[in-house]
């Protein structure tokens, strides 16, 4: 069991050893949620108790549906470093897929990864000043660009003649039928066809100061709507062929892009799909890492979609009393692990 929380000040390590040798004199089928809400009762949320035996459970799950491709964990859905830590130490996880440029360069300077790719374009002008001065940042961090004027931003804040920065092309995504009139899913970039792609990627080729190093297309519309929503069976199956056709769409015009791509540089990635598309996107020869997270039942299920009987809840009990404006306080915030016991204490020690 592990409890995560954020508080203003970090626990003192006697309340660290106190709280795990608490949770130690518990036996695991009593860990209900009044003997933890007794537990933390003088813990400032919001908090989370994590059961780590079903969090490992979940990840073998997953590593066994990704059928051998490594595994990208989105770390804006594990917002803990001790579980990130834990994650990667495990065969079939490989790097980290980050929701800002400025966690990314956190996450590096903290030892935590040296793969990290930023999942959605910065123009964090102070990030990427950052990045640019830091050697080893550069090497372990790649920036998703869409646009010429994402690159003209990185030359303007990093200054001419600025060494090469790792970049990953977004790929839209999104299913676009009957000629383009119908748009079904995530709006993430400008490029959508092989076409426009290749046209940028060319572009960054010809720029010096930039290395292409992958390539990203998340379909939103597949990995991220639920196929099963409950006491809705027309839905569903309307759901699941919309997603069967995008699938099959998605497969044949993101594999052309990739071709075509790969002729002109070499990728050392190429990332697709998510937690809900995994069977169908490890399945995609073109795609070489799906970013996901250890997902517990719970949150599957959650998600609309049927979980496999396998999986197991991992969060056991989530706090957020007396909580006003999480997003706002807690946004770049992560935590660090203090063993103790058969416990850990996660205290907070985010960065904004």
């Amino acid at each position: 069991m592990v409890v995560s929380y954020c508080a203003k000040m970090p626990a003192a390590p006697a309340r660290a050893a106190r709280l795990a040798r608490d949770l130690a004199a518990v036996p695991a089928h009593a860990l209900d949620r009044a003997a933890l809400d007794r537990a933390t009762a003088d813990l400032d949320p919001p908090l989370a108790a994590v059961d780590l035996a079903a969090f490992d459970h979940n990840a073998g799950d997953l590593v066994h549906r990704a059928a051998g491709r490594p595994i990208r964990v989105a770390s804006k859905s594990v917002r803990c470093r001790f579980l990130l830590d834990r994650v990667l130490s495990r065969p079939g996880f490989s790097g980290l897929l980050c929701y800002s440029l400025r966690e990314a360069l956190w996450l590096c300077a903290t030892g935590t990864c040296r793969d990290l790719v930023v999942g959605y374009p910065s123009v964090d002008r102070g990030a990427l000043a950052e990045l640019a001065a830091d050697p080893v940042a550069r090497e372990a961090i790649t920036v998703m660009v869409d646009c010429a004027g994402h690159l003209d931003l990185i030359d303007e804040v990093a200054g001419p003649g600025h060494p090469d920065l790792r970049v990953c092309l977004d790929l839209d995504a999104s299913w676009r039928p009957l000629a383009r009139a119908v748009h079904i899913g995530a709006r993430r970039s400008p490029l959508h066809t092989p076409e426009q792609a290749v046209a940028f990627a060319q572009a960054i080729l010809a720029r010096p100061g930039f290395r292409l190093a992958g390539l990203m297309a998340y379909e939103a519309q597949i990995a991220g709507v639920g196929d099963a929503p409950p006491g809705r069976p027309l839905r569903a199956a309307a759901l699941r062929w919309i997603q069967r056709l995008s699938a099959a769409e998605l497969r044949e015009r993101r594999g052309e892009a990739v071709r075509r791509i790969r002729a002109l540089a070499p990728l050392e990635f190429v990332n697709g799909g998510g937690t809900g598309s995994l069977e169908t996107t490890a399945a995609d020869p073109s795609v070489t890492e799906p970013p996901l997270l250890p997902a517990s039942r719970a949150a599957v299920r959650a998600a609309g979609r049927a979980p496999p009987e396998r999986s197991r809840p991992a969060c056991r009990h989530l706090v957020l009393r007396r909580l006003r404006g999480l997003r706002a306080r807690r946004s770049g915030s992560l935590t660090d692990a203090v063993p103790a016991a058969r416990a850990e204490v996660l205290r907070y020690r985010g960065r904004r």
